[in-house]
């Protein structure tokens, strides 16, 4: 098992259109990194230039300490599971496993080991002598994975493995790949996704990838709980987090905000300085955070548009006054069912410890 290291690593085409650069990244040994991002972000391409199947144009890849920028694919260490399953229809189960360990010349002690344990791994013991044909979705995904343990790699690489599976299905694969990772402690794994539940319940530390480089590392509660800049606020959480043009009216060891058009002021946790008093923030509250406010001392309020009733919880959307011609739509989350709330007006505020503030896109907390 391996460590990465990315330093300055870019990707351009043609030699003028930049996809990614400047890319510093540490991976250590034994963790699952998730990449996310919007669409055309570059998740899969920095993939790709991982597994060497995409020619890195600057900067540096280093996979055990060795800089592995011109070494082939199949001398890095590495194993792609890609989002197609790319099995070899008339090959077993067994054969699909086999296949590349039979090209590398291993012995068949190695070999029929090596199968073993993977399908003793992945519970594919029963279908190794099927044909692809005879297996359902996330069976076919468990072969194609299981094809990668057989080669012991330094690093694997998941390319949104679960994105041609519906709903039950990966679920249950989901589960299946935690499971696995929790069987192979050292392995060291990256994983693409557009899925933030995958990205959540999976990872060690997500990269989140926006406007060709790196917005932010962290831990999935970090990101979550603790946005450097709006981008990830608004990216990390379903649905995102509501952001409402505020101006900060108190200052000192907490800070407190106005809404426009609200009735009273939001305190926060943050700390600020008397220089920040009367700048234009946007306050970043997050749908579940969001409580109804009791007397006159509401932060924001609106009437309520749509009613959207999960059983657990109910989602309220409603505008809120951006400025004097404009508004926001807010989403709130409040658990329980409330229906009977459509085309009522509602009043809101949240816990200080809840509140972050953000200015020229970055949170005041990381100034």
């Amino acid at each position: 098992m391996a460590d990465l290291k990315l330093t300055d690593v870019a990707k351009t085409y043609g030699g003028t259109v930049d996809v990614l650069k400047d890319i510093n990244l540490d991976i250590k040994q034994g963790e699952l990194i998730v990449f996310v991002g919007p669409s055309g972000c570059g998740k899969s391409t920095l993939l790709r230039m991982i597994a060497g199947l995409e020619q890195i144009t600057g900067g540096e890849l280093q996979i055990d300490g060795q800089v592995v920028n011109n070494v082939p694919p199949a001398q890095r260490g590495i194993a792609m599971v890609f989002q197609s399953y790319a099995l070899y229809p008339h090959m077993t189960v067994r054969d699909n496993m086999t296949f590349a360990l039979k090209l590398a010349k291993k012995s068949k002690e190695e070999i029929d080991a090596a199968v073993n344990n993977a399908a003793r791994i992945l519970q594919l013991e029963p279908y190794l002598d099927r044909l692809p044909k005879a297996l359902s979705g996330g069976q076919r995904q468990r072969v194609a994975i299981g094809r990668s343990i057989v080669r012991d790699p330094k690093v694997y690489l998941f390319d949104e493995p679960l994105s041609n599976l519906d709903a039950a299905l990966r679920v249950a694969t989901r589960i299946e790949i935690a499971q696995l990772k929790e069987s192979m402690p050292e392995s060291t794994m990256i994983y693409v996704t557009h899925d933030q539940v995958e990205a959540m319940t999976l990872a060690t530390r997500i990269v989140v990838l926006a406007n060709k480089g790196i917005a932010q590392v962290g831990s999935p509660l970090d990101l979550y709980e603790r946005p450097e800049n709006e981008f990830v606020a608004q990216f990390i959480g379903s649905p995102a987090m509501n952001l409402l043009a505020g101006e900060i009216v108190s200052t000192g060891e907490v800070t407190g905000v106005t809404v426009h058009d609200g009735q009273g002021t939001i305190m926060t946790n943050i700390p600020t300085v008397d220089s920040d008093m009367g700048q234009q923030v946007n306050v970043g509250i997050r749908p579940e955070d969001m409580i109804e406010a009791e007397g006159d001392t509401y932060a924001f309020s609106g009437k309520v548009d749509i009613v959207e009733a999960l059983g657990e919880v109910t989602q309220l959307y409603f505008e809120a006054p951006k400025s004097d011609t404009d508004t926001d739509t807010v989403i709130a989350k409040l658990p329980g069912i409330h229906t009977q709330m459509r085309g009522q007006e509602i009043h809101l505020t949240a816990r200080p410890e809840k509140v972050h503030l953000f200015a020229n896109g970055r949170s005041l907390l990381y100034r």
